[in-house]
């Protein structure tokens, strides 16, 4: 072979070597809840007040290691870890990898998504638990069990899910994985698709369910972590139509009737106000006002 023709071959093997190292980078978002951590039921597993937080927080934590190792393994190169549950601050940080990165704390734009953005390849769902309408559920709630009775995006009521998924199809991202309850598994999967579903327990009512024990559950996250990063390219984003329609049913009447004096919102019954927005960062952003604006926010 000529001294030139090697050099071309070379330069070509350079090019595939470099195209195929691109092709390789794999970028993971995970958005951790609570709720639908194994063994999870009440009160006392999801806050600082309840005698068994401490121990929970080391549950939750492990599960997102299960859902990074088994990530990484499959071939994700970078992963960000969202800590979505509660006052955010939940994961125990220095038990994450040291490859890694984490979001944490609340207010932030994108709720649970903060972070999310179009260079990711996939979204998994870690403890989740089912929406506010859903009669099943452990803890059944759409982002705040105490102010929202139904959260919909162009007239379909969602889950925290599915709000999650409409923000990640944004950016042409789908979500592959979600774990959690019977309930919440079944419901996101019928919004999103046909995606990898980890069911840790089976519920029994409000508060009340049949679980895996924690190892059980780790394996099992490993496990469907693995298979939906193995098929990554068979999932789809879940866009939704713009703009984006929003309607919010308060628990009680006050929120909508003071909502209804901003010119961009529109009372629709005594408890229910709209907004729409153009696009789902909006909608985001306007959701996130709502649950958490107080006017003695200092500092």
């Amino acid at each position: 072979m000529k001294l030139g023709s090697v050099f071309f071959a070379f330069l070509l093997f350079g090019f595939a070597v470099t195209v195929t190292a691109q092709q390789k980078k794999m970028k993971i978002y995970i958005s951790a809840d609570m709720e639908g951590v194994v063994g999870a039921v009440t009160g006392d597993q999801l806050g600082p007040t309840g005698f068994e937080y401490q121990r929970f927080r080391e549950f939750m934590t492990q599960e997102v290691n299960a859902a990074i190792e088994a990530a990484f393994e499959a071939g994700a190169t970078e992963i960000l870890v969202s800590d979505s549950h509660g006052n955010a601050l939940n994961l125990l940080i220095e038990k994450l990898p040291r490859n890694v990165t984490v979001v944490r704390g609340f207010p932030r734009p994108l709720m649970m998504m903060q972070g999310i953005d179009e260079t990711f390849d996939g979204v998994i769902f870690l403890g989740y638990h089912s929406s506010t309408t859903n009669a099943q559920g452990i803890r059944a709630h759409t982002i705040s069990s105490a102010r929202l009775a139904d959260v919909r995006l162009n007239n379909i009521s969602m889950p925290e899910g599915g709000i999650n998924a409409a923000i990640a199809g944004h950016f042409n991202v789908p979500v592959i994985m979600v774990s959690g309850d019977d309930a919440a598994v079944k419901e996101v999967s019928a919004i999103v698709g046909d995606i990898e579903g980890a069911v840790v327990k089976w519920n029994y009512g409000f508060h009340s369910a049949k679980t895996m024990t924690p190892e059980a559950g780790y394996a099992l996250i490993r496990e469907k972590v693995k298979k939906a990063v193995a098929r990554i390219a068979q999932f789809k984003p879940y866009k939704l139509r713009t703009p984006v329609q929003l309607d919010v049913r308060f628990k009680s009447y006050r929120p909508s009737e003071l909502l209804s004096y901003l010119s961009i919102v529109e009372r629709t019954d005594a408890h229910s106000i709209r907004f729409t927005g153009k696009d789902m960062i909006e909608v985001s952003k306007f959701i996130e006002f709502i649950v958490s604006y107080e006017p003695g926010l200092e500092p």
